[in-house]
């Protein structure tokens, strides 16, 4: 295979990327935090394009509050515990209502929709369910997580006079074991960008912590969109 051969072949995986609006909004995302955490809450340049770049990313959300609509309605896995089917749900319709209400803070910072006190409130309360939605996902980690664990236990005490690891369904639950842990990492960190939106707790988390969480929290995103034949060179 040729040096042309192989750019090309891996400039159609960046055109495979790119095409993806998510993969455009979470690369939006993460110059948004970036420039959080450069401006650190002063006014300049960089806050300029913390504020800009979020206004931008609200376009990407509009009417994406049908997805998890639908996952809300959508059958789970058969042999799913209940609690984590009823948390699967709530961060489904935490994340819906979140997008929903996203859009009216989008009409209301375009001047479209005029009542600014009641657009701010609108705003809070989309980030409260953005947090609430990251608590449900962090549970949800670690259950399934606890799950694969002690059905990757079961695995290889059947496997215990071989090699674990030319056993393919084994490789299998080690790869999803890792794709949960940076989910779970992922959702923890969100629930510290969400406390510093808020401002929950404005000495601790200031803005810089919340851009830097927000950053890597981007970055992981960034990571478990890229097309599987990218992830696995890079892994």
């Amino acid at each position: 295979m040729s040096s042309l051969d192989v750019a090309r072949a891996e400039l159609a995986l960046v055109v495979l990327y790119l095409n993806k609006a998510e993969a455009r909004d979470k690369i939006c995302r993460a110059i948004q935090y970036g420039s959080k955490f450069l401006s650190d809450g002063k006014p300049g340049t960089a806050q300029d394009v913390d504020k800009s770049t979020s206004l931008a990313r609200k376009v990407f959300r509009l009417f994406k509050f049908v997805n998890d609509l639908h996952g809300l309605i959508s059958a789970v896995p058969q042999g799913t515990p209940l609690p984590l089917v009823l948390l699967g749900k709530s961060k489904n319709a935490l994340v819906s209502t979140f997008l929903f209400l996203d859009q009216i803070v989008w009409l209301g910072r375009t001047g479209i929709y005029k009542n600014k006190e009641r657009a701010d409130l609108i705003g809070r309360i989309s980030l409260y369910c953005w947090m609430g939605s990251s608590f449900c996902t962090t549970l949800v980690e670690i259950g399934e997580l606890y799950r694969l664990s002690a059905s990757m236990k079961k695995l290889e005490k059947d496997l215990k006079n071989t090699d674990k690891y030319k056993n393919e369904q084994y490789l299998s639950k080690v790869q999803k074991s890792k794709e949960r842990d940076l989910a779970l990492i992922k959702a923890a960190m969100d629930i510290v960008v969400a406390v510093g939106l808020l401002q929950l707790q404005p000495k601790k988390v200031t803005p810089r912590v919340t851009g830097a969480f927000g950053f890597v929290s981007s970055l992981i995103s960034c990571y478990q969109l890229l097309p599987s034949p990218q992830k696995a060179k890079s892994a």
